[in-house]
């Protein structure tokens, strides 16, 4: 059921749902959240069902502001509270020491814990509900809400009520706050390390970071610690935010001679051009009128903003195989990129399965 995220009696609904250990579709300024009490294993434990997720890989948990994080979090960097200072709240996420006895099933068993102040009024006001109380001993207060991404594991994010709807049906109550506003996740810095170390990129820049730290911020494979075999956040898997489609990421000129090279083929075979979409900022020449086509912005953070939905849409109409032209270089790119190699890596995308597809299509 959806619920108007701006009235009342909404937030009221969505604080009673977490409270009775249920589970709640929330809106974030990135994307939508499938959200639970962070200190529950109980409610923890749905989450990690009801996505098919692998009860080993950590959770971020939302919290109303930054006097939150000492519940969750032993220690707190010098570097992290300048980040926690300048980002927050925002699409910013930081890995810290958890406390012992603390969110346990959250941060899948690890002993450090992501913890993010999302921005989204909605949000906001979900989880400054949760944190009143009545004055009665039996109301437990609720210090933060863990909300991975409102999808099935590995899946596309959703960044409309709607989405959630989809992935999970009716019956799951979901606060509407509208159209996502940044469109990808969240920006992910290791702080358990004596520096800090980008996990995840996303709207809060590493040179951004970089800045407000005083000192680099180094990528994962450049501080790799020897342990830790486990994911230590979301989102950081080789393959992941993949559509039900294939993906395939090519430069113009490689996108163009595809076309050209399938163009022939999908005017005359039956059904074959409504299963490739086509995801360019290029403008390309294209001589079949059924192949499914959506413009890449030219800027980057309109680009993220629409990159899920376009993925969605493209699922919804039931495409194959989606070309998508590789982003161009640079930092503002980077989060951009990042999900769409992952959407990617599934293998299967590749100009000879393609290729073989079709010619099978025409036997």
């Amino acid at each position: 059921m959806i619920l108007d995220g701006c009235a009342e009696q909404s937030i009221a609904a969505g604080a009673r749902c977490i409270r009775a250990g249920e589970l709640l579709g929330l809106p974030t300024e990135t994307v939508y959240g499938l959200g639970a009490d962070a200190d529950s294993a109980n409610a923890i434990s749905k989450i990690f069902a009801a996505k098919g997720r692998p009860a080993d890989h950590p959770l971020i948990v939302h919290v109303p502001d930054a006097a939150s994080v000492a519940h969750f979090a032993a220690t707190v960097p010098d570097f992290a509270d300048r980040l926690i200072k300048a980002f927050w709240p925002g699409p910013l996420t930081l890995i810290l020491p958890r406390r012992a006895g603390v969110a346990a099933a959250a941060a899948g068993g690890q002993d450090s814990i992501g913890l993010r102040c999302p921005s989204h009024p909605v949000a906001q006001a979900l989880l400054t509900a949760c944190r009143q109380t009545d004055g009665s001993t039996a109301q437990q207060v609720v210090w933060g809400i863990a909300a991975p991404s409102a999808n099935k594991f590995g899946r596309v994010s959703p960044t409309t009520a709607q989405h959630v709807q989809s992935e999970f049906g009716s019956e799951l109550l979901i606060l509407d706050g509208g159209p996502c506003a940044v469109g990808i996740e969240s920006t992910i810095i290791d702080c358990t390390r004596s520096v800090p170390v980008l996990l995840r990129p996303g709207a809060v820049t590493r040179e951004q970071a970089q800045a407000v730290c005083g000192q680099k911020v180094f990528l994962s494979d450049e501080w790799i610690p020897a342990e830790a075999t486990a994911p230590r956040a979301s989102g950081t898997l080789a393959s992941h935010y993949a559509p039900h489609a294939k993906v395939r990421l090519m430069d113009a000129t490689e996108m163009q001679t595809a076309i050209d090279l399938l163009g022939q083929g999908l005017q005359s075979a039956s059904g074959i051009a409504a299963a490739i979409a086509v995801y360019s900022r290029t403008e390309f020449k294209i001589r079949v009128s059924q192949l499914l086509r959506r413009r890449m912005p030219q800027d980057a953070a309109q680009t993220a903003h629409q990159l899920f939905a376009v993925l969605r849409e493209f699922d919804q109409q039931g495409v194959k195989l989606i070309w998508i032209e590789t982003p161009p270089d640079g930092i503002e790119w980077d989060a951009v990129r990042d999900r769409l190699q992952r959407a990617a890596a599934d293998p299967g995308g590749t100009c000879e399965n393609l290729e073989e597809k079709h010619e099978t299509s025409n036997r």
